[in-house]
C-alpha cells in the first residue's frame, strides 16, 4: 500500500476552516508580479484551520451498566439483557410507550459562558452531572496507556512548543479599506509595521491576511486609523499570441492610498492553556482556543509570508522546485503545519506535502496541455467547437483566477463560464449605450487583432456581460489544480510525495531549521516562544499478531502471521469458508481477437484457483462467453437489455457475472448499478492486459474477492474476540461491529449528493461478514442524516441472523475532522440511541469511535537507537502493530495511534482512532487489541489492512452508491438545473434500491 501524500481531488472530508467576519470582493486590486511560471507568489486565497477541538455542548445522556474496569475494587453487577421471547423472523418493534431511551437535547450555550462555568458536582464515574442527568463529555482516557506488546524506540513529526503562560497576548481587529486581497493587506501590515511603529508600540504582529492581528505589546491606543499609500505596480506586455512577453517589462507605479483601522477586541494569556495542558482543571472544562489558535497564526506568520498557502499547508518552490505532471498542471513540494494540545505539552506538527497547481501560462496553451481535442490549436487557430467540446473546456477553466494582457491592470477575474456565442459573433454596449463588436472594440483600442475568433470569449460574472478573449487571458500563479487528476497526473504526484522514512524524516527536519519553515522568522522570539527543532522521541509497543484460523480441506488449520509484513499466503492452505458456484457467466467488452483468445484459458486457470483455495467454481458457464464491443458500455440501455439476456438465460439464477475490460471506462459505473440493482447478481470486473499473464497471485486475489461477494470469508480469528477479551465479551452474548463513512462529490461540483454509508457484522464471534446500508443526502453535508434508519434496518438483518439482539454496539465512524467530532456525535449518537429505541427496552452499551487516515502524524524508527526492535533493516517502516497511546496523543481523551498495516511504499501512516464515547468502559489494551485482531480479517487480502475492517466497508460501500449516482439521469438533469440557478439547494438524487438478492452480500467488495 502507498503511503504517501495524495492529491486527491475528492476528498470525504476536509477540515472546517475558522471563519472570520470580513467581506471579500472579487474585482478588488491585487499587486501581480510578471514572474517566472515556477516561481509562485504568494496569492492564493488563504484559510485558517482551527486544528482545535470547539467546546462540547451539554447533552443529557442516559449512562448504561457496564463491566467496571479491572483496577476498580468495586465490582459491579453486569446488566443483561435478558433473552426475548419473540422466534419471528423480525424482533417486535418498541411502541412510544415502551420507548424509554433519553433523547438527547442541545443547549447552545456561548462558548464564553461555558468556559467559565462554575463548579458542577460529579457522578460516580468523574463527569460533570447536571441536575438528575449526565452532561455528554468525550470519552476519557481510561487509563495511563496500555502496557501489551515489546517496546520500540520511535520518533514522532511534533515539535515541542513551550510558551510563557504570563506572555499577554493583543488581539486586534483590523479593517482595511478599499477591501485589498490578502497579498496586498499583508503588504499594508509590513509597510505598517515599517511607518507607523510608534503606534505600534514597536511590536512585530502577526496577522492572518484577513482581520485579525495579534501583538505581544498593546498598541499605542485601543483604536488607531491609519493611512498607508502602496504603490502598486502595474505591466503592459502583449505578444498575438497572448503570451506574456519579458519576466517583467516597465512598470507605471501608482499610489493607491488605504485606510485601515484597528480595534483592540481582546487580551489573554497562557494560563487557561497551561492548566488544560498540565491536566490541573476540570475534565470538563474546554480546551482554551483563543491563545491556541493566536499562537498558530503566530507560527504561520514567516512561512505564509514565503509561501503559497492551501489550507493548513504552505507550498514553495525552495523546497525543490516545481515538476511538469501533464494536463496544464505542475506538482509543488511544501509542507503541513498544525499546533496540536498533546500529552507532552503544546506540539507543532510538521509533515512533508505534495499537490498540484494550475501551470501559470496562457490560456489557449494552457487547454492545448489540458484538454485532448484541442492538441493543435495553435495550428488550427479557425477551430470552433463543439456543444460537447464548449461543456469540457467549460469545466476545465470554471473558477480559475485569470488576468489580462492586453492593457494595464493589477486586476484578477475569476472565470464563471464561456459565452454562448464565439468571440467573433459577440457584441456589447458600451458606456455610452453604443452597440459595439467584440473583435473591432480590440481592433481600435488596442490595436490587436483577434486570432481564435470561432473560440468562445471567458465570461466573467453571470449578472451583466464581461467577455474576456482566451488568447489575452493568463493564468494567476499559486492556483490548486481543483480538476480531477487523471491517472497519469495522479501517479506522479505520488511520485513526488513517496519518501522511505529515511528521506522524509531529512525534509522535515529541513524545514524546522530552514528559511520557509515556522521557526524562520522573528516571531518566536517577538511571542516569547521556544520552538524544538527535533523530533519527538518516545516509545511505542508492538502490539503481537493474532491466531488465524484457515481451512485446510475441511480441516481447520490455525496459523500465526510471523513474517516481519505480518502477510500470510494461502499456497498450501483454503479459505475459511468457500463458497460453490455452479451457475456463473462471463461478458466482454472490447478486447483484441488475440486478447479474447484468452478467455477459454482464464475461466480454467481461474476455476483451478478456486479449487486449490477451496471455492467451488463450475468449470463451465452457464453459457458460452458474450463477447460486446466497448462502445455498448456507453449505451446504458443497450447494456442492461444484454445484462437481463443473459440473467433470462440463467433462468434468473445467476451467482455470478464475470466482466472483462479492454481498459477502465465510465461504463463501469452503469454496469455495477443495472447488475446491482435491477438485476440482482454480484459482478466482478477484470481487465484484459491482466489475463495476458495469469499470474498465480493475481488469480488468488480475484478468488479471494469472488467468494466474499457470493457469501464466503477468507480468514477467521482462531482464538475469538471473547476468548482475548473476556472481561467485555462472552460467546453467548454477540456484539456487532458497526462502521459509517461518507463520501462527497468532487470540489467542483457544485450539485451532486454526498453519500453515506453504513455497514454491521452480521455474524459472532467470528465477526467478519458484513452487510450495508447505504443512502444519498445532501451536498457536502457530514453528519449521516438517515442514520437511525439505517442503524435499524442493520440491527434487523443482525436479529434474522443471530436470533438476537446485540448486547453491545462498537461504531467505528470515518471520514470525519477534529472540528466536527462534538457534533458528530451529539446527532449520530443520538440516532444509534433512537435507533435502539425501536425495540422493546433495549439500550446496549455503545462505543463510538472516530477513526482519521487523513491526518500528518508520522512515526519513524529511533535510528539512534539500535538495541530498538524496530531497526532491523536501515531505511524500513514501522512494523506492523505498532501502537502509541502517549506523549504526543490528546492530553485527556482516550485516543490511540495503531500502524496495523506494513508500509511498502512510501513512509507509513498510523491511523488515527480517538474514542468519542464508550459505554463499554475498554481498557486501552482491550480497544487496541480488538481493533489489531480485526485489521487481519480483511476479507480481500492475506495481510493486516491499515484500516479497521468495518470503516474500511463503509468506505467501500460509500463508494458504490456513489457510482450508482455517476451516470444516472437525475444526474444529468440535476446538473442541467444547477446550471440555471445556482441559488437554489440541489436536490437529493435517491439512490436505486439494491435487489434482494444482494442485499445482504458484501458486494461492495
Amino acid at each position: 500500500m502507498e503511503e504517501t501524500e495524495k492529491s486527491n481531488a475528492n476528498k470525504k472530508c476536509t477540515p472546517k476552516g475558522r471563519s472570520f467576519s470580513g467581506r471579500t470582493n472579487p474585482n478588488d486590486h491585487q499587486l501581480f508580479q510578471y514572474s517566472n511560471p515556477f516561481r509562485f507568489s504568494n496569492q492564493n486565497q488563504y484559510r485558517s484551520y482551527s486544528a482545535l477541538l470547539p467546546p462540547p455542548p451539554p447533552i443529557p445522556l442516559q449512562p448504561t451498566a457496564t463491566p467496571p474496569l479491572p483496577q476498580n475494587q468495586n465490582f459491579r453487577s453486569k446488566a443483561h439483557l435478558q433473552k426475548p421471547s419473540w422466534k419471528h423472523d423480525n424482533p417486535p418493534r418498541a411502541t412510544s410507550s415502551d420507548t424509554q431511551v433519553s433523547l438527547l437535547t442541545v443547549s447552545t450555550a456561548p462558548e464564553d459562558t461555558e468556559r467559565r462555568a462554575s463548579f458542577s458536582p460529579r457522578g460516580e464515574n468523574g463527569r460533570k452531572v447536571m441536575g438528575a442527568t449526565q452532561a455528554m463529555v468525550t470519552a476519557r482516557r481510561p487509563d495511563s496507556g496500555g502496557i501489551e506488546g515489546p517496546v520500540i524506540s520511535l520518533l514522532a513529526n511534533h515539535f515541542l512548543v513551550q510558551f510563557d503562560s504570563s506572555q499577554r497576548i493583543f488581539h486586534y481587529d483590523v479593517e482595511i479599506s478599499p477591501n485589498p486581497s490578502k497579498e496586498v493587506a499583508r503588504m499594508i501590515k509590513r509597510k505598517l509595521v515599517e511607518e507607523k511603529s510608534v503606534e505600534l508600540s514597536g511590536a512585530l504582529p502577526a496577522f492572518d491576511g484577513r482581520k485579525n492581528l495579534y501583538s505581544p505589546v498593546e498598541f499605542q491606543n485601543d483604536r488607531l486609523e491609519l493611512f498607508i499609500g502602496l504603490p502598486i505596480p502595474t505591466s503592459k506586455s502583449l505578444s498575438p499570441s497572448g503570451e506574456i512577453k519579458d519576466a517583467l517589462q516597465e512598470k507605471h507605479p501608482q499610489i493607491k492610498l488605504f485606510r485601515i483601522n484597528i480595534k483592540l477586541v481582546s487580551k489573554f494569556d497562557g494560563k487557561e492553556l497551561n492548566s488544560y495542558l498540565s491536566k490541573e482543571g476540570d475534565d470538563w472544562i474546554p480546551l482554551p482556543q483563543d491563545y491556541l489558535h493566536a499562537l498558530d497564526i503566530v507560527l504561520r506568520e514567516s512561512p505564509t509570508e514565503k509561501c503559497v498557502p492551501v489550507g493548513r499547508s504552505l507550498y514553495s518552490s525552495s523546497m525543490g522546485g516545481t515538476k511538469e505532471i501533464g494536463g496544464g498542471a505542475v506538482g509543488l513540494r511544501g509542507f503541513f503545519q498544525s499546533l496540536r494540545p498533546t500529552q507532552q505539552g503544546l506540539a507543532l506538527n510538521v509533515d512533508f506535502s505534495v499537490t498540484a497547481f494550475h501551470e501559470s501560462i496562457g490560456i489557449i496553451p494552457y487547454l492545448q496541455k489540458r484538454v485532448e481535442f484541442l492538441r493543435d490549436l495553435s495550428q488550427r487557430k479557425t477551430r470552433g467547437l463543439t456543444g460537447e467540446e464548449r461543456k469540457e473546456v467549460e469545466k476545465a477553466l470554471k473558477n480559475i483566477r485569470v488576468f489580462v494582457c492586453h492593457r494595464e491592470t493589477v486586476q484578477r477575474y475569476r472565470v464563471h463560464s464561456l459565452t454562448e456565442e464565439t468571440t467573433e459573433n459577440l457584441w456589447f454596449k458600451d458606456r455610452d449605450g453604443k452597440i459595439l463588436r467584440l473583435v473591432n472594440y480590440f481592433k481600435d483600442h488596442y490595436s490587436y487583432d483577434i486570432q481564435f475568433r470561432n473560440l468562445p470569449c471567458l465570461q466573467i460574472t453571470s449578472s451583466k456581460p464581461c467577455y474576456l478573449p482566451m488568447e489575452l487571458c493568463m493564468i494567476c500563479e499559486g492556483q490548486k489544480f481543483l480538476g480531477k487528476l487523471s491517472d497519469d497526473q495522479t501517479a506522479r504526484i505520488l511520485k513526488m510525495g513517496c519518501q522511505r522514512p529515511r528521506e522524509r524524516k531529512a525534509i522535515i527536519d529541513g524545514v524546522m531549521r530552514g528559511a520557509v519553515g515556522p521557526t524562520s522568522g522573528s516571531q518566536e522570539r517577538e511571542f516569547k516562544l521556544d520552538v524544538s527543532r527535533e523530533m519527538t522521541r518516545l516509545n511505542g509497543r508492538v502490539l503481537e499478531p493474532p491466531k488465524l484460523k484457515l481451512g485446510d480441506g475441511g480441516h481447520v488449520r490455525d496459523l500465526i502471521p510471523s513474517r516481519h509484513d505480518r502477510q500470510w499466503n494461502l499456497l498450501d492452505s483454503h479459505v475459511f469458508e468457500g463458497t460453490r458456484i455452479e451457475r456463473w457467466a462471463l461478458i466482454s467488452f472490447g478486447g483484441t481477437p488475440d486478447q479474447k483468445s484468452n478467455i477459454p484459458r482464464f475461466i480454467i486457470q481461474l476455476s483451478q484457483r478456486c479449487e486449490q483455495l477451496g471455492i467451488l467454481l463450475n468449470k463451465n458457464t452457464i453459457m458460452s462467453p458474450q463477447f460486446e464491443p466497448i462502445q455498448v458500455l456507453n449505451n446504458v440501455s443497450l447494456l442492461e437489455s444484454k445484462l437481463k439476456k443473459i440473467h433470462r438465460t440463467a433462468l434468473n439464477n445467476l451467482q455470478l457475472l464475470m466482466c472483462i475490460m479492454e481498459r477502465k471506462h465510465k461504463g463501469y459505473a452503469d454496469l455495477k448499478r443495472i447488475a446491482e440493482t435491477s438485476i440482482g447478481v454480484v459482478s466482478q470486473c477484470c481487465l484484459y492486459q491482466n489475463l495476458g499473464k495469469l499470474s498465480s497471485q493475481f488469480l488468488a486475489n480475484l478468488a479471494l474477492k469472488i467468494n466474499a461477494k457470493v457469501g464466503g470469508c477468507t480468514v477467521a480469528l482462531y482464538d475469538s474476540l471473547p476468548s482475548q477479551i473476556p472481561r467485555l465479551l462472552r460467546p453467548d452474548e454477540p456484539v456487532i461491529f458497526m462502521g459509517a463513512d461518507v463520501t462527497h462529490p468532487h470540489p467542483l461540483d457544485d450539485f451532486s449528493p454526498s453519500i453515506a454509508a453504513v455497514v454491521g457484522s452480521m455474524n459472532w464471534p467470528s465477526a467478519n461478514k458484513y452487510v450495508s446500508r447505504m443512502r444519498s443526502q445532501t451536498h457536502r453535508q457530514e453528519i449521516i442524516q438517515d442514520l437511525g434508519a439505517m442503524v435499524g434496518e442493520i440491527l434487523d438483518d443482525f436479529y434474522q441472523q443471530v436470533s438476537q439482539l446485540p448486547k453491545r454496539i462498537i461504531f467505528f465512524r470515518d471520514g470525519v475532522s477534529e472540528t466536527q467530532f462534538y457534533k458528530v456525535l451529539q446527532e449520530e449518537l443520538q440516532a444509534i440511541r433512537v435507533a435502539c429505541s425501536r425495540f422493546p427496552s433495549y439500550r446496549p452499551p455503545i462505543t463510538f469511535a472516530v477513526v482519521q487516515k487523513r491526518h500528518h502524524t508520522r512515526l519513524f524508527p529511533n535510528e539512534s537507537n539500535p538495541s530498538s526492535i524496530g531497526n532491523q533493516f536501515s531505511d524500513d517502516n514501522i512494523p506492523p502493530g505498532t501502537v502509541v497511546d502517549a506523549v504526543i496523543t490528546h492530553p485527556r481523551e482516550f485516543d490511540f495511534y495503531l500502524c496495523s498495516h506494513w508500509g511498502v511504499k512510501g513512509t507509513s501512516r498510523p491511523t488515527h482512532y480517538h474514542v468519542l464515547w464508550d459505554d463499554n468502559h475498554f481498557t486501552s489494551d482491550e480497544l487496541q487489541k480488538l481493533v489489531y485482531n480485526l485489521c487481519y480479517t480483511f476479507v480481500r487480502c492475506t495481510k493486516p489492512v491499515s484500516l479497521v475492517p468495518p470503516a474500511y466497508y463503509a468506505h467501500l460501500a460509500a463508494y458504490r452508491g456513489r457510482l450508482y449516482l455517476e451516470r444516472s439521469e437525475f444526474t444529468a438533469l440535476a446538473r442541467s438545473t444547477s446550471a440555471l440557478s445556482r441559488a437554489a439547494p440541489p436536490k437529493t438524487a435517491p439512490l436505486p434500491k439494491l435487489s434482494e438478492n444482494v442485499k445482504k452480500l458484501m458486494f461492495y467488495c
